[in-house]
């Protein structure tokens, strides 16, 4: 898992995986209510980070760490059923699994997308490691799909009853078009925004409002090649810079930067 999850790469597919997963109404619903997007992008983006570098690359005490923090944050958001709208309920483990499952399939789509398919014997390997994104937060381990077939077989089915919200929607605007980023931040959000429009599925990119046509494909699929081509060559220094920088704030090692840095 480490090996997948240590690469800076995959958060070029965070917001492909954000809005697949607002994409289940009940989702959608409580990360409408609860999320710190709108009011602190850069820090509800390092918590993100590193809550998933530290269960898939970190020691046992930054997962203790990370998964305190996180249950104490997942504690009291619940939200009971209103009408048409679902109820939500953080520690849910049917939505912890689609969670989960959602990280699983963008970290596996942008490691395709820089170095080729998995071989079958780690993907399979790593798959059943990436059960621990769920468990940690209190999902029962039976609830993963038992192989990369089942999987498949799951995603095509959850990806079949999304349904993109209103709701959904204010939170996707909120986080590819945030009002309170750094500069550095806003200057990386056009291409944030044309690889979550390339990545996800057509269906909910239209749900989603998002534009697309033949330009806006070459664009993406030139961003892919040219992450392709460069990315191999980087340095793991800098590769895995975000990894030890969020791994270093969860441990008390390095200051969280501002988020007007």
């Amino acid at each position: 898992m480490a090996e997948l999850g240590s690469e800076a790469l995959l958060i070029g597919a965070g917001g492909y995986a954000i809005l697949m997963q607002i994409a289940d109404p009940a989702v959608g619903r409580g990360v409408a209510a609860h999320s710190g997007f709108v009011r602190d992008p850069v820090g509800r983006l390092r918590n993100t980070l590193a809550y998933s570098y530290a269960v898939g690359c970190g020691t046992t005490e930054d997962v203790r760490r990370a998964v305190a923090l996180v249950n104490a944050a997942h504690r009291a958001v619940r939200d009971d059923a209103d009408g048409d709208r679902p109820a939500y309920d953080a520690v849910d483990p049917q939505l912890q699994l689609w969670v989960a499952a959602t990280l699983w399939d963008a970290a596996v789509r942008m490691h395709e997308v820089v170095f080729g398919a998995l071989d079958a014997e780690a993907a399979d390997r790593i798959y059943a490691e990436w059960v621990a994104l769920g468990t940690s937060l209190q999902m029962p381990a039976e609830r993963w799909p038992a192989d990369r077939a089942a999987f498949d077989r799951y995603w095509r089915a959850a990806v079949d009853r999304l349904t993109v919200t209103d709701e959904a929607r204010s939170v996707a605007d909120a986080l590819l078009h945030p009002v309170a980023a750094p500069l550095w931040m806003r200057a990386a959000l056009p291409l944030g925004r044309l690889a979550t429009a390339g990545l996800l599925p057509p269906r909910l990119r239209r749900e989603y409002g998002m534009p697309w046509g033949p330009r806006r494909r070459r664009r993406f699929l030139l961003l892919l090649a040219v992450t392709r081509l460069v990315y191999p060559l980087l340095p793991a220094r800098i590769r895995h810079w975000p990894r030890d920088y969020c791994l270093g704030v969860l441990r008390g090692t390095r200051r969280a930067r501002p988020a007007a840095a």
